[in-house]
This record gives structure tokens, sequence and C-alpha cells, in this order.
């Protein structure tokens, strides 16, 4: 469910896909606004490194909660969208931006190795 979640969070509320990913947990985690707030500028190609924004968020969320899914979660997206970065993603056409938040949301729900 956080998939769906994550994903209405970016068509309803305009979230961005960092963004959209930190909402969708932010009750599990018992997250504030501030912390989705942090990811305004994480859209668009705009993460650290040129980083997925969902992905950096999702990355961020298991460095935090589950740190041992950290080189799963890389392994896993890398193979979805064939690429961690944003721009490379949307060049590659295998993933759209809402395939990359579903599945970085989806992915922070797995149970650990």
């Amino acid at each position: 469910m956080p998939g769906k979640k994550a994903k209405a969070h970016y068509i309803s509320r305009r979230y961005n896909c960092a963004q959209s990913v930190v909402a969708a947990w932010q009750d599990h985690f018992g997250l504030d606004n501030k912390e989705i707030d942090k990811y305004l500028s994480h859209g668009g190609g705009n993460a650290p490194g040129g980083l997925c924004g969902a992905l950096s968020a999702a990355h961020d969320l298991l460095a935090k909660h589950h740190p041992d899914k950290v080189a799963e979660f890389d392994r896993y997206f890398t193979e979805q969208a064939g690429s961690l970065k944003c721009q490379e993603i949307r060049s590659l056409k295998k993933l759209s931006c809402l395939g990359c938040i579903e599945k970085a949301a989806e992915f922070v729900a797995r149970p650990g190795p």
C-alpha cells in the first residue's frame, strides 16, 4: 500500500517524487511536515548526485530505519529502472517517474534480509 499512497501524494497533493515517498511513510515513522519539506528541492533530477528523487528519499528512510537494506535496494532499483540517476532513468524510459515513486515506496516495506 505505500506505493499507492506515494502515487496519490504525487498526483493529488502535487508533491515531487522525493516528497511523495517520504509522505507515504510519514505516519509509520512519525515524520513531521518539516521532514517532507526537506525534500522540496529533490525532484526533477535535483537530488544529490543527480539521483532519482524517489530513490534518494527511500535511501534516507532505509538508512535511518533499515540500514541493512540499502545495498539490496540499490540493486533492486537499478534492475527496475535501469539506473539510479534521474536523467538516465528518463532517457531509458524503462520506468516512469510514477513507477519510480511506487517501487521506492514499496521497497521500504519489504522485510529485511
